[in-house]
């Protein structure tokens, strides 16, 4: 049975969102572009597994990584993002204008895993 955080009984708990980068904020996002970002983010928390439209693999990243699909009043943006066992990390959030997701992001996002794996390990021989 999952620990219990605050106050509903039957409320499994939530790992925590690290922010490797970006945020979201209105603006540039809409109100109901922050909802529904928070929402999917919410699920991801919570251990649900996500799948096509609203969330995309990308197994190009890494094998648990994925982008939220958010579509916007003037953009789709894209969450990328990777679940961890003890975290959900997010690694990106920009508007994407193309069909594909550019390669400087996908190397950057490769960095960001890197750096933040690497800092992990350093962190537990201590």
């Amino acid at each position: 049975m999952a620990k219990k955080q605050g106050g509903k009984a039957d409320e499994p708990t939530r790992k925590p969102l690290v922010w490797l980068h970006g945020e979201v904020k209105t603006p540039p996002f809409t109100p109901e572009g922050r909802q529904e970002a928070g929402m999917l983010l919410r699920f991801l928390q919570r251990g649900e597994r996500l799948d096509m439209p609203p969330s995309e693999p990308l197994t190009n990243v890494c094998p648990r990584c994925g982008a939220l699909r958010v579509r916007d009043a003037e953009h789709n943006w894209r969450i990328m993002y990777r679940v961890d066992p003890d975290a959900v990390l997010i690694l990106e959030v920009y508007a994407k204008k193309t069909r594909t997701i550019p390669k400087a992001v996908i190397d950057r996002c490769k960095q960001r895993l890197k750096d933040y794996d690497e800092s992990v390990k350093a962190a537990k021989k201590k």
